[in-house]
């Protein structure tokens, strides 16, 4: 699968996007949760930096549960914003496990990936980005 990057800036930060890693939890967008203004699945371009704060969208980033969705601030644009803290594990009903924290991926390969901030890992079989979650456990019904 390749893997595709895009960004959006508001001048101050750029929010970075990795639709491939994208779990598609809505975390982002509902009402309830999101920050509609801001990310909306339905236009083109999806995310628009501009219709909220710095801060505000900082804080909502940090919220996607993929890892999908990550930020750095202009000022420091090769940087990446990491987590500084212990590694944490949480497995979603139903859906994939989240590790949070920064990580080292190796795959059957050798190749190593670098993480931050949340990583989903698939659980049901079923990715099509594999080891990754790609929100294929709702398609196929997975319980677990």
């Amino acid at each position: 699968m390749k893997d595709i990057t895009k960004k959006y800036t508001n001048g101050v930060v750029t929010i970075v996007w990795k639709p491939n890693t994208c779990i598609h939890s809505t975390i982002c967008w509902k009402e309830a949760t999101g920050l509609p203004a801001v990310f909306d699945p339905r236009e083109r371009p999806w995310i628009r930096p501009e219709a909220a704060t710095t801060e505000q969208m900082i804080e909502q980033i940090k919220k996607c549960p993929s890892g999908a969705l990550s930020y750095y601030m202009n000022a420091d644009s090769e940087h990446i914003a990491t987590v500084d803290a212990e590694s944490i594990v949480e497995v979603m009903p139903d859906g994939p496990l989240l590790v949070y924290g920064n990580i080292t991926i190796k795959d059957k390969d050798g190749s190593e990936i670098k993480k931050n901030n949340v990583t989903a890992f698939c659980r049901c079989g079923a990715s099509g980005n594999k080891p990754y979650c790609d929100g294929s456990h709702k398609k196929v019904g997975f319980v677990g």
